[in-house]
């Protein structure tokens, strides 16, 4: 269910393909004024490289970051020439990630022949109060039972803490999609997804 984070030098960016790409054309230089803005809160984190990974940027560090590098970093991202800082998450240490499904939801969406989007289901999600505070990382992954089933199953995974808890506190927790009683189930990895590289 829970798979073990990289090393904690990291500090993983969250941001949008436009960003990204921008950020990665002047990587060489950004880590050079990085380590500069470091320097200048006298910090003993010194950062060695940026690679860019699915769903943003890691910044690769010597030592474990501290609250103020972090902010340091922050900074420094958002006020970088070409990037939309609305646009990128705060930084954060790699954590775990820990992978769920979702049963008992139907494929069709009502009254059509239309099957359930990703949309749909960022929608269904961002409405149930049980998923707050919970980051995803990396997209849904919608199977239809079997060929002629009219039921679902999404695959979620999720970043987590180191003990799982976020996971736990889902797994099997119930809630409504229309008149049907979807379920949280834990899983050991989600088939057909991609990894990405900092779970």
């Amino acid at each position: 269910m829970t798979i073990k984070g990289p090393s904690r030098k990291q500090v993983i960016v969250l941001m949008n393909n436009d960003n990204k790409k921008s950020f990665m054309e002047d990587s060489s230089n950004h880590v050079t004024n990085l380590n500069r803005a470091l320097k200048n809160i006298k910090s003993n984190i010194l950062v060695d490289f940026i690679c860019q990974e699915q769903l943003g940027v890691t910044i690769v560090t010597n030592k474990v970051v501290i609250a103020l590098d972090f902010q340091t970093i922050k900074k420094y991202i958002k006020s970088a020439n070409y990037i939309e800082a609305d646009e990128v998450e705060v930084p954060r240490l790699p954590q775990l990630k820990s992978y769920l499904k979702i049963i008992s939801i139907p494929y069709l969406r009502k009254n059509t022949l239309t099957p359930i989007t990703s949309n749909t289901v960022k929608d269904i999600i961002k409405k149930n109060y049980i998923f707050n505070n919970i980051i995803l990382a990396s997209k849904y992954c919608i199977i239809r039972v079997s060929p002629k089933s009219d039921m679902a199953i999404i695959w979620i995974d999720i970043w987590d803490v180191q003990s799982g808890n976020k996971a736990k506190e889902l797994i099997n927790r119930c809630f409504n999609i229309g008149s049907y009683i979807a379920i949280i189930r834990g899983m050991n990895m989600n088939p057909g997804v991609l990894q990405y590289k900092n779970c």
